[in-house]
């Protein structure tokens, strides 16, 4: 039995002495270890005397090291702003010195090599952006939107669910961005106009009409900037591109355009008093203040029919206005099908094709917008399989080597009307009909209030079964 109970035992009592040994060790280390200049007690008691004090004396040193160490990173920040400063004013001068008037031009002459380096990757990015010809894109979502800026606002497509299709740039670094570039503008058509004519006319920022730009994310920005000419009619086009880098000059255009026509082909089935309204605008923006435009209205169907022809007939006698065209279909209501006919019925000389709808408001600036932004020759009437929808016409182009220009219009307005989704569209068309009546019944805010209503009604019953419980 004794036996038995040492045997029992003595596993235990080795156990006990090993773990006994252990502590043992741990605490004479604790006690024997030398602490340097910079070092504390591992474990201060704050019952003690001097734990409090420690304890502050820890922190203190902490935050004297952060302290010095964001002191020195805005050291390095200063110093590197400074360097940047530096390299750009150098970059700016070889610039300068090497280009012609646009400064698009390399130095091959007196530039160090790293400098020569650094600007022939700049122009390198400035080759592979989409500035002189467009890239062929998959789909319409892969289209990068341009943003449109005046002195005062900038206007917006992508605006997530805080930002507003118009506001004031409020981030200082954005202001600065678009003011830097408006100046190099007004600075490139100054210089270019004092070395060419002693009587030059000294361009300001009330010159400035309007600007767009975009920034492909591995490339630079591109900035189009609209100056006003010397008449009504003429216009000067900047074009920028900051690769990242310094901002470069790229283009410098005058544009003429006293003789661009505009054809406006608006399809049409009944909705007369629409049409009426719609020619009030046409008349006082297109005829009255434009005076450069065509109208052509293809109609679907003979009912309300011989309004509308009296509606156009009264607009021409007392407005003097000749330049419209009427064709009439005896087929159901297509809108590609009539912007794809009115588009071909045209047999003049180059003209601007403005696919309308009745609900449309658009002023005389937006048609000048128009004519700015559209290259001779770009439809091409052999184009099929489009007469659908006008959104197939814009996929083909999205696949061509046009720049597509997709940005928000200051001058161009859809007046609301309930929309309906008819019961035979396809599903792809009925998709995007829903889609939208989406945009046009409410904001994104107000979207989610309709969705989430279900819950939005639960808080509301459980707060007020809570009140009545306090």
């Amino acid at each position: 039995m004794v036996r038995r109970g040492l045997a029992a035992w003595l596993p235990r009592m080795v156990v006990l002495l090993v773990v006994l040994c252990c502590v043992v060790s741990v605490l004479y280390m604790l006690a024997c270890t030398p602490r340097g200049d910079n070092q504390q007690l591992a474990f201060p008691r704050v019952n003690s005397p001097t734990g409090k004090e420690e304890y502050q004396a820890i922190l203190q040193e902490r935050e004297e090291h952060h302290w010095d160490y964001i002191n020195s990173l805005k050291r390095q920040i200063a110093e590197l702003k400074d360097e940047l400063q530096e390299r750009s004013e150098q970059l700016k001068n070889m610039q300068g010195h090497s280009t012609d008037s646009l400064g698009v031009g390399i130095d091959q002459g007196n530039a160090e090599k790293p400098q020569k380096a650094i600007l022939q990757f700049l122009h390198s990015q400035m080759d592979k952006a989409e500035i002189h010809t467009g890239v062929k894109l998959p789909t319409e979502y892969a289209a990068l939107p341009f943003e449109s800026f005046t002195l005062q606002k900038v206007y917006q497509l992508e605006m997530g669910l805080t930002r507003h299709p118009e506001e004031k740039p409020v981030r200082k670094d954005k202001r600065d961005e678009l003011a830097e570039a408006i100046e190099l503008g007004l600075e490139t058509l100054n210089s270019i106009a004092s070395s060419s004519d002693t009587n030059h006319r000294t361009y300001s920022p009330s010159d400035f009409i309007e600007g767009i730009h975009r920034t492909e994310r591995d490339k630079g920005t591109l900035y189009e900037l609209t100056f006003k000419g010397d008449k009504g009619y003429e216009f000067k086009r900047i074009v920028l591109f900051r690769p990242f880098g310094p901002i470069m000059k790229v283009k410098n255009e005058n544009l003429n355009m006293a003789h661009t026509l505009i054809n406006v082909i608006v399809p049409l089935a009944k909705r007369a008093s629409k049409f009426r309204q719609f020619m009030e605008n046409f008349r006082e923006m297109g005829i009255q203040q434009d005076r450069r435009i065509h109208l052509t209205v293809v109609y679907f169907g003979k009912d309300q029919m011989s309004e509308v022809k009296g509606i156009l007939e009264n607009t021409s006698r007392s407005a003097n206005f000749r330049n419209y065209t009427f064709i009439q279909l005896d087929e159901e209501f297509s809108r590609g099908k009539g912007l794809d006919v009115g588009a071909r019925f045209w047999k003049g000389s180059n003209v601007v094709l403005f696919f309308c709808d009745v609900d449309i408001y658009f002023t005389a600036e937006f048609l000048n917008t128009c004519r700015l932004n559209t290259q001779p020759g770009g439809f091409d009437l052999d184009i099929k399989g489009w007469g659908g929808e006008d959104v197939h016409l814009y996929r083909k182009y999205l696949h061509s080597n046009l720049i597509v220009i997709r940005t928000p219009v200051r001058g161009l307005f859809h007046l609301w009307h309930e929309k309906h989704c008819l019961d035979e569209l396809t599903p792809e068309q009925y998709k995007m009909c829903i889609q939208s009546k989406a945009m046009n019944e409410a904001s994104h805010g107000q979207l989610g209030m309709l969705i989430f209503r279900r819950e939005i009604e639960a808080h509301r019953r459980k707060q007020k079964a809570n009140s009545k419980k306090t």
